[in-house]
């Protein structure tokens, strides 16, 4: 932070030192009678400097946005595979794992889902539900080739629940760099003080202008702000991928599609 401030008032000095110097030796033909120009510079300059970094973080936003929607595919896309994969199994273990799936899939809407709404974080109970899956998987002992097929394929769709998991963990304590908040604020003001530093004259149009203009860029920094928080806000990630292999647990094997039984 200290880093980007000492540079930007280095700039701002430089700026102003090839300015004063540059007036005393330039020739007085280019000298204008008012100072208009100078207005029309910075709010050109103002203009440009929102507007590419208003898109910049926008883009950027969205992009982690839908990342962290294809997340969540991913990881209820191992859920069902190893739901599917668990029809394989001797009957206790099926019944064992397929119901840990359900009580999982059912813990990260009802507990988890809030958690990261309102806390940023996911929960250690849940957790624990899919390590003790992936712990009964890996121990399940057989010689029958069939069986030890179908521990394969649930272990692997538990590695992907996992990893998928894991980039959730990350996405729900993603945010914009600091920076680039500073530089959004910064061109937020400049823009509104354009008005201040034109001179514009205070009438009715004038002040309904600004409003509107006051009201365009809370808007967009409130829409930036949602979009950084992939599960909160009014644009945030649907739980639909996690309701959606409830219903596929139910279609495999024609039971309950919640582990609250």
């Amino acid at each position: 932070m200290a880093e980007e401030l000492l540079v930007a008032i280095s700039t701002a000095m430089v700026a102003v030192a090839v300015f004063v110097v540059g007036d005393l030796i330039r020739p007085r033909s280019w000298r204008h009678a008012s100072d208009e120009s100078s207005h029309t510079l910075v709010l050109d300059l103002a203009k440009t400097f929102f507007t590419a970094v208003v898109a910049f973080v926008f883009v950027t936003c969205w992009q982690q946005n839908q990342n962290a929607h294809s997340r969540t595919i991913s990881e209820s896309k191992g859920l069902v595979d190893t739901y599917l994969a668990a029809q394989a199994l001797p009957g206790p273990e099926q019944q064992w794992i397929q119901e840990q799936l359900r009580a999982y899939t059912d813990q990260v809407l009802t507990q988890e889902w809030p958690l990261m709404e309102k806390e940023n974080r996911l929960s250690r109970s849940v957790d624990d539900t899919l390590d003790k899956l992936r712990y009964r998987v890996a121990s399940i002992q057989t010689s029958d080739a069939s069986v030890a097929e179908a521990r394969a394929r649930a272990m692997e769709s538990l590695d992907k629940v996992a990893q998928a998991r894991h980039d959730r963990a990350m996405d729900v304590q993603r945010r914009i760099p600091q920076f680039l908040y500073i530089a959004l604020i910064l061109g937020a003001v400049l823009v509104l003080l354009n008005p201040v530093l034109s001179g514009m004259h205070v009438s009715r149009r004038s002040l309904a202008m600004t409003a509107l203009l006051g009201v365009v860029l809370g808007t967009v920094l409130l829409a930036i702000h949602d979009l950084e928080r992939p599960y909160a806000g009014s644009i945030k990630v649907p739980t639909n991928a996690f309701t959606y292999a409830q219903s596929q647990y139910q279609h495999i094997t024609g039971g309950p599609a919640s582990g609250q039984e």
